[in-house]
């Protein structure tokens, strides 16, 4: 079966690639974009971009109960150890590194953020996923400001690239329209907006901008809707 990404609203995702499913950033339980709780997700694999509670709120839970594995920066990896995962069940990374799993190659990019983890201590640096799969490569910005280091990381031909637009907390639909610039995926959607107030934003409007600045083809999801790769 093809790659399909599912949003579950605000930066959750649900990768469904190579046979396996592949969780990002779960935030369910007190997202109120989520179509989904926590305890109704399965996946195999959970990846977790940064500490902030809108990223890795549902993550300890959902470990433990899937017992997935999962991936993150090193700081993060520690405090879901704390949290009760199993050592033997977290795969730790830097920025910059790589590593293979069954479902494909995970990358660690950098990101221009924060990274405090819910109980005050440090989730490390923040970071994105390059996730290079069997159907083409897809880039998770996660949550980031514009850099211009974006081309590089477009160099190793796109197939999707999910950027946030809310603006606020990171990139607005302007430097997100300089992102995909930057960046050159075939397709881009949108994310990490209309979760609430401060980061409302025109999505469609913002793919309307996309179309006729750039070469790539944006796709608006509703928060339960999928893209299939090819």
């Amino acid at each position: 079966m093809a790659t399909k990404l599912t949003w579950l609203g605000h930066g959750t995702w649900l990768i469904e690639t190579a046979g396996h499913r592949v969780l990002l950033d779960p935030f369910l339980n007190d997202n109120p974009a989520a179509p989904v709780k926590a305890d109704q997700v399965e996946c195999d694999f959970i990846l977790v971009s940064h500490g902030h509670f809108d990223h890795v709120a549902d993550a300890a839970a959902v470990a433990k109960r899937t017992g997935a594995t999962v991936i993150a920066i090193f700081e993060i990896c520690q405090w879901l150890q704390g949290q009760g995962v199993p050592e033997e069940k977290t795969w730790a990374m830097n920025l910059g590194g790589a590593c293979q799993q069954p479902f494909g190659r995970v990358k660690l990019t950098p990101a221009l953020h924060s990274s405090t983890l819910p109980d005050g201590s440090s989730g490390g640096d923040p970071g994105g996923f390059l996730l290079s799969l069997a159907d083409g490569n897809v880039y998770f910005a996660c949550d980031t400001a514009l850099f211009s280091d974006m081309e590089l990381i477009g160099r190793a031909g796109l197939q999707v690239a999910v950027l946030p637009i809310g603006d606020n907390f990171t990139m607005g639909p302007e430097d997100a329209l300089e992102a995909v610039k930057l960046l050159r995926p075939q397709c881009v959607i949108p994310a990490h907006y209309n979760t609430w107030p401060p980061i409302a934003q025109d999505a469609a409007a913002w793919a309307r901008d996309v179309e006729q600045q750039t070469d790539s083809r944006a796709v608006v999801l509703e928060p339960g809707q999928s893209y299939t790769l090819g």
